[in-house]
Order: C-alpha cells, then sequence, then structure tokens
C-alpha cells in the first residue's frame, strides 16, 4: 500500500467518524433519541481519544451544527461558512475532512433538522379549526323576551397525533367589544417590536 492511499483512507476514516457523531449529535438535540449519549458517541467513535480531546470535538460539532440550523443555511452559505471555519487559526476552526463531513450531512439533513426545529417551537396544544357564527336570543332564562346578538365561537384544540378537544364560547357584544380591544393593543404592541427592530 502506497502512503497516499494510507492517507486517503485514514481521511475518509476520519470523515466516516465525524458523519456518525454529526449523526449522534443531531439524533439527540434535534430528534429527541436520548439514548444517544456524549459516553456511547465516544466509546462508540472515538475510544481512543481522551475524554478532554472528545468533548472539544463533540462540542465544536455541536455548536457548528446549531449555527446552521439557526441560519437555516442553503448551499451557499454553508460553502462560505466552512471555507471560513477552514481558516480559522487555532483550535477553533475545523480541518478540510471534517468541513467536507459537515457539508455532505448538513446537504442531507438540513430539511428534516429544520421540520424538528420547527415541531419544537409550535406552542402546544394547537388552533386547529375556529368556527363562529352570530345568533338572537329569543328568551332569557326567566321567560322575559331578548334580541340581543351573540356569537357563539367553537375552537378545536388538538396536540400533534392526538384527537381534538373543542371548546365553546359564548360572547355578548360587550364582549366582543372588549376582545377587540385586546386584539388592537395586541396588533399595537407587535407593530412597535417590529417597527423597532
Amino acid at each position: 500500500m502506497t502512503p497516499l492511499s494510507t492517507s486517503n483512507m485514514a481521511d475518509a476514516d476520519s470523515q466516516r467518524c465525524v458523519s456518525a457523531l454529526l449523526n449522534g449529535i443531531t439524533q439527540r438535540l434535534y430528534y429527541g433519541n436520548t439514548e444517544i449519549t456524549e459516553e456511547f458517541l465516544k466509546n462508540e467513535l472515538y475510544a481512543e481519544t481522551t475524554q478532554d480531546e472528545f468533548r472539544a470535538l463533540h462540542d465544536k460539532m455541536r455548536s457548528l451544527l446549531k449555527s446552521m440550523a439557526s441560519a437555516d443555511m442553503d448551499q451557499t452559505q454553508l460553502e462560505a461558512f466552512l471555507t471560513a471555519q477552514t481558516r480559522r487559526q487555532g483550535g477553533g476552526g475545523v480541518s478540510p475532512e471534517q468541513a467536507i463531513a459537515l457539508g455532505r450531512f448538513w446537504k442531507s439533513h438540513r430539511t428534516r433538522v429544520r421540520e424538528s426545529l420547527l415541531a419544537q417551537s409550535r406552542w402546544e396544544p394547537g388552533l386547529r379549526g375556529l368556527k363562529w357564527r352570530v345568533d338572537l336570543h329569543t328568551s332569557a332564562s326567566r321567560g322575559q323576551v331578548s334580541n340581543s346578538p351573540v356569537a357563539l365561537v367553537e375552537l378545536e384544540l388538538g396536540r400533534t397525533g392526538e384527537s381534538s378537544e373543542f371548546v365553546c364560547l359564548e360572547f355578548d357584544e360587550q364582549k366582543v367589544n372588549l376582545v377587540l380591544k385586546k386584539m388592537a393593543e395586541l396588533q399595537e404592541s407587535i407593530d412597535s417590536v417590529v417597527h423597532r427592530s
């Protein structure tokens, strides 16, 4: 075997280990797989390295993944980011093999990581549907005749993968006006934040 082919095999092995490490970090961080621990990754992939060396590599890869995920980097952004990382001086940068592994990994996992982040950022339970109508009360509870309009609102709420729950609300004209006022205040607050930034 020539020294060149031995070097290529070492590079390929290094890329494979980095890819597996990235996959393990992503499994735990974005897909909720708690069985993949830092200790498991070290024992399976980097058994010959010290705990400190592994932790430095793990934390670096985790940080890079978080940066890539939070920016939802497209291919052009990713290439610029990885080029900058390979040019960094000292221990803060990445090797060319690590950059190749990061690029390949992100290309195949970007969509799924983004979907996971979106799912994690949703409020639960979520609003699945809303129906409303306006009715007239034709009689009051004490036998008095009343022609006051009421708004009936049905909210369909649910968690992902579970059946819906329904909540029915009844608003008289005063309560509808109060809700509209609160919505206007909420819109003003949102506008002030958006216009400030």
